[in-house]
């Protein structure tokens, strides 16, 4: 190899180090993104491990099915049985009957808050079509 051939090589090298680094110092913004993914990762495994310190293993599996179905309301609910857990006033491990009853707590104050999402109403149109209005046409 001659000297051209190396000195174009070294070029190369350089310039796509130097697109590397550029593109690492444009991506700092991500590597913050990445940091709160992580902390918001620890923070779920720490509610997990809350709620399993907290709840017994059948309350945990209602549990689980009330977030398959309504996210909210789980989370609701996680959110005060650690409060609670915080504040030293579960005394055992949550039953099955106890997340029933703090589930109606929980309801019971989200339907007070207006938060009544999860009625439908249907309006009906009075004095529409009739299938008496076919037989006319004859």
């Amino acid at each position: 190899m001659s000297d051209a051939d190396l000195e174009e090589i070294r070029k190369g090298r350089l310039a796509q180090l130097q697109q590397q680094q550029q593109n690492h110092q444009a991506g700092g913004g991500s590597a913050a993104g990445g940091q709160d993914e992580e902390r918001k990762q620890q923070e779920a495994e720490a509610r997990a491990s809350i709620l399993s310190q907290i709840l017994q293993p059948e309350a945990a599996d209602r549990l689980g099915r009330i977030r398959l179905v309504k996210g909210s309301r789980a989370t609701d609910v996680e959110n005060r049985l650690i409060m609670l857990a915080r504040s030293g006033q579960l005394r055992a491990k949550v039953t099955e009957d106890q997340l029933k009853d703090l589930l109606g707590a929980v309801a019971e104050n989200s339907d007070r808050d207006g938060a009544s999402g999860g009625k439908i109403v249907v309006s009906r149109r009075k004095g529409g079509w009739d299938d008496d209005d076919d037989l006319l046409d004859l």
